[in-house]
């Protein structure tokens, strides 16, 4: 058990310094790759490469003579994109690394985006295919609910599903709100996040782990430090580690289930750990927690509740006081009956007063 816990937390912190976790190379059209230098590094598994952007550009173009070469500009490079995608899935398969390809989401048509995907990549059974998020921003982004579209009709074509791409914020979004996003928070996991330890901002409540972990890019490698560095590739270039060895992703691939649906809780509670405790390791525990109640039980607790509530606001019955007397003929009369009867005295309660008057005995002889 220990063994296997120390295991599990070192793929969340700084796991490619593990000479046996598997790596994944995922490139786009202007990223130069030496394809024999690159082999030479045999930890590296996969080659994921970028295949659609959005909707491809219109087949005829219109328009005045501005418009009319972008159009064409936009074609051609449409055109020599997907030439260098087929090529390079050549020679990568001829060279024994797994294949793969993403689509860029944009803002609009799902469907249709889903469809450019496919036939731009024109996968084979084997092929890893992967939605990329940048972002939840809808404006600049597919959006969430296109999203879980576009892994529908994906799933319609092909019968199988893609491998979400997104960050370490978008992420813990879809998490959060897993119920709205039944897909994409079952879809495996390609996470980024290009920091050496992600155990705390991991979105482990819904993910217990990830497929592939995005650590280096050029966002954090340059030409004097860098995670890792790939031969034959530049210093941009996108590296991923997978939480297994070489045979374990060769087996997972192309991952193109639904990860298993976890149990629902009312809240996560990390467990109270001292100061120590919490910075010599780089995982939470989670306490256990009940489930939620159903929706019998929280109508009885309301119940109970609202029936307290409603009664403290119930004024308690208290008896009436007996008439004193009026005038001096009827004190005089009252006084020669030797004070007030028993009962007369035991009608009045003590608590029916609300202010003390404080009498005593002695008081009452004096009277």
């Amino acid at each position: 058990m220990v063994l296997a816990q120390a295991a599990r937390a070192s793929d969340f912190s700084q796991p490619w310094r593990n000479a046996d976790r598997a790596l994944v190379i995922d490139a786009y059209e202007y990223n130069s790759i030496d394809w024999a230098k690159l082999t030479t590094d045999k930890r590296i598994v996969g080659f994921i490469n970028k295949a659609s952007d959005g909707m491809p550009p219109a087949y005829f173009c219109f328009g005045g003579e501005t418009e009319t070469r972008l159009c064409k500009t936009l074609w051609k490079r449409h055109a020599v994109a997907q030439e260098l995608f087929q090529t390079r899935k050549v020679v990568a398969k001829a060279l024994g690394l797994k294949w793969g390809a993403y689509h860029l989401g944009r803002p609009g048509n799902p469907v249709g985006q889903a469809n450019n995907f496919i036939d731009f990549a024109k996968p084979g059974p084997d092929d890893l295919l992967a939605l990329d998020i940048e972002d939840d921003d809808p404006t600049q982004w597919m959006s969430l609910e296109d999203a879980e579209e576009f892994v529908r009709h994906v799933h319609r074509r092909l019968g199988r599903f893609p491998v979400l791409y997104t960050n370490g914020k978008t992420a813990r979004y879809i998490a959060d709100n897993k119920y709205k996003y039944q897909l994409l928070s079952r879809l495996p996991l390609w996470y980024a996040r290009y920091k050496p330890d992600i155990g705390v901002h991991f979105p482990i409540g819904n993910w217990q782990g990830y497929a592939l972990w995005q650590f280096s890019a050029k966002a954090n490698c340059g030409r004097f430090r860098c995670p890792y560095r790939v031969a034959g590739t530049p210093n941009d270039i996108d590296v991923n580690v997978a939480p297994m060895d070489a045979a374990a992703l060769r087996a997972q691939w192309p991952f193109g289930g639904l990860i298993d649906v976890q149990p629902d809780y009312l809240a996560s509670i990390p467990v109270p750990l001292s100061r120590e405790a919490g910075l010599a390791g780089d995982t939470i525990t989670y306490a256990t927690v009940a489930t939620p109640p159903t929706f019998a039980e929280m109508v009885a607790v309301f119940s109970t509740r609202w029936a307290k509530f409603r009664n403290s606001f119930q004024m308690p019955a208290v008896k009436t006081a007996p008439r004193a007397p009026r005038g001096i003929a009827e004190y005089v009369a009252w006084t020669r009956k030797e004070k007030r009867s028993t009962s007369a005295v035991e009608a009045v309660p003590v608590a029916s007063d609300p202010v003390s008057t404080a009498s005593t005995e002695f008081d009452r002889g004096l009277r």
